[in-house]
């Protein structure tokens, strides 16, 4: 009997720490813009020094912090929260993020297998609700040191979001017709640059009409098995281990403090503000004001955000 009543009390133990296992991840985010920007290239309307200020202005927007919390089944993905610089449009900033795919906050449940995210877009709130994202992850053997975190390598090839402007680049249409081009001579060279020229600089300028959606990445992960939770940042989950950095080949989120078990809890809850869409209805959404926006900027002879 005693047997049983140290079993049953060990187990009770067992569970209620379990119950209260929660702990913080801290991220920091950075965005390559460079192959962004390929997308403003050609268009008449924004010069090399426009070009390198728009540049400099997104990768300042892309160095954001993000706020893990996290227990057995349940995370809370957030940027940190900080007060607006003076002068500076927290608005059109929240907006501009929105687009890029972040924003909000984000709930991820991996008992329930489903996740929720509030957004902001064009003055609209809306209440993202779906199944989780099913990684395919390869794990490798390949290890390294996250600060004092031993972390294992693992990557996954995954569908891109219409959502998220990252995800499009300039039509490589150069590459496409280089066979065509070398059979040519030196003047119907010449001549088919005349005529591009001429083209060119009569018919209205879109930026929009030049660009396409990349429709898979190759994700890299590094996840840490002595933290045994299948969590990550942003919508990243499914290893075994707390992922502590990952790179989609674009933007790269990299752990830079982990504090467990403290002594304030923070209230792991899905948000509840705003229309509920699934993730497919949302991205339609996007995709219907992208096109109403090159409409525009091609009425217009350019490419011109609007607030409706």
């Amino acid at each position: 009997m005693k047997k049983i009543l140290i079993a049953s009390a060990l187990f009770l133990i067992s569970f209620v720490n379990a119950q209260e296992f929660q702990g913080m991840a801290v991220y920091e985010s950075k965005t390559s813009t460079a192959e962004m920007m390929k997308g403003f290239g050609g268009n008449r309307e924004i010069t090399p020094e426009m070009q390198k200020n728009i540049e400099e202005r997104m990768k300042k927007m892309f160095e954001k912090t993000f706020i893990l919390n996290f227990d057995k089944a349940a995370s809370i993905y957030k940027e940190e929260e900080k007060l607006d610089a003076p002068g500076q449009d927290g608005g059109r900033g929240r907006m501009m993020m929105s687009m890029m795919g972040g924003g909000g906050t984000q709930y991820k449940n991996v008992k329930e297998k489903m996740y929720s995210v509030d957004k902001e877009f064009f003055g609209k709130e809306f209440l993202i609700k779906d199944s989780l994202t099913v990684f395919k992850w390869q794990m490798g053997s390949e290890t390294k040191k996250i600060g004092n975190y031993t972390c294992y390598k693992a990557t996954a090839v995954v569908a891109t979001d219409a959502s998220d402007f990252r995800n499009f680049r300039r039509r490589d249409n150069d590459s496409k017709e280089g066979d065509k081009k070398t059979e040519l001579t030196e003047e119907e060279k010449e001549a088919a640059k005349k005529t591009k020229d001429s083209i060119d600089s009569n018919k209205k300028t879109n930026f929009m009409d030049d660009i396409e959606q990349i429709k898979e990445k190759t994700i890299t992960a590094w996840y840490c098995p002595e933290i045994p939770i299948n969590q990550g940042p942003d919508k990243y989950w499914g290893l075994p281990g707390l992922i502590l950095e990952v790179n989609d080949g674009t933007t790269v989120l990299l752990c830079s403090k982990i504090v467990m078990n403290s002594n304030e809890k923070a209230e792991i809850k899905a948000p509840k503000t705003g229309k509920v869409v699934t993730q497919k209805e949302y991205d339609d959404i996007v995709t219907k004001k992208m096109e109403e926006m090159r409409e525009m900027g091609g009425s217009r002879g350019g490419f011109r955000m609007s607030r409706q």
